[in-house]
């Protein structure tokens, strides 16, 4: 079978051959259709990122608070809810469900709701880290700052929490790129990311194979250059003697 890539510069109406593979006037080729939805795809997932993020510390940090029963198990109560439901399915309920329960909703797009279903959904994950940052380190630290008059928030945010992070960098680089790849999932609720786009361009042009070798190649780029991104990240942060290198940080 002989591969086509002129399709990427083809007119997305008419289907004809436009000069320098970028569409002018108002005219759109498949090459300008595939890096919008490339755009959609990293919004989605920087966004998402920065939600999961923000609660998943936040959560993770409940999960450890010494005498607070109720934070720990709102806490734990979240990782499980969040964890257990497919992400598909926590999409549906986003765009279906709560909007019904919460008529206020319904005039959010569904970017929005899919930015807090891919949030939430990885914020479970990360909050799971953080806890296991937070008591992977000795019990002098937390006990030592508390002798030193620190609030609890204080042990926190000077002591436990910046030592946990540098800890559990290496697998928030994986969470970090998962992300990328679970936003594949907001086709199911039209927005217009790069999976939708390959099912749509196979659709119109036939040519399934090209579209679909672009779309994984995107994937990989992004993947691979937030992997980089944490990967400088942790070298940057390391602590001699606190964490050993992983493997995404190189040498």
């Amino acid at each position: 079978m002989a591969w086509d890539w002129q399709v990427f510069c083809e007119d997305t109406l008419d289907r004809t051959a436009v000069a320098g593979c970028f569409g002018k006037n108002g005219d759109i080729t498949y090459l300008d259709w595939i890096l919008s939805a490339w755009g959609w795809t990293v919004s989605v997932s920087l966004l998402a990122l920065l939600l999961a993020l923000a609660s998943g510390m936040v959560v993770g940090v409940l999960r450890t608070l010494p005498d607070s029963k109720w934070a720990v198990r709102f806490g734990n109560g979240w990782v499980e809810f969040f964890r257990n439901i497919p992400l598909l399915v926590q999409i549906f309920l986003w765009y279906h469900v709560i909007p019904a329960i919460f008529p206020a909703l319904k005039s959010v797009s569904g970017f929005v709701l899919v930015v807090l279903a891919l949030g939430f959904f990885t914020s479970a994950r990360i909050a799971e880290q953080v806890r296991s940052g937070i008591q992977a380190l000795p019990r002098g630290q937390r006990h030592a700052a508390m002798a030193m008059g620190f609030t609890t928030w204080q042990v926190y945010r000077y002591v436990l929490l910046p030592n946990a992070l540098r800890i559990i960098i290496p697998p928030l680089t994986s969470e970090t790129m998962n992300i990328f790849k679970n936003s594949s999932v907001a086709f199911a609720v039209s927005v217009a990311e790069l999976t939708m786009f390959a099912m749509q361009a196979q659709e119109e042009t036939g040519r399934g194979v090209e579209m679909y070798l672009a779309v994984t190649g995107l994937y990989i780029v992004s993947a691979f250059a937030i992997n980089r991104i944490m990967a400088w990240i942790e070298k940057r942060s390391r602590v001699p003697g606190l964490s050993a290198p992983s493997a995404a940080g190189g040498h």
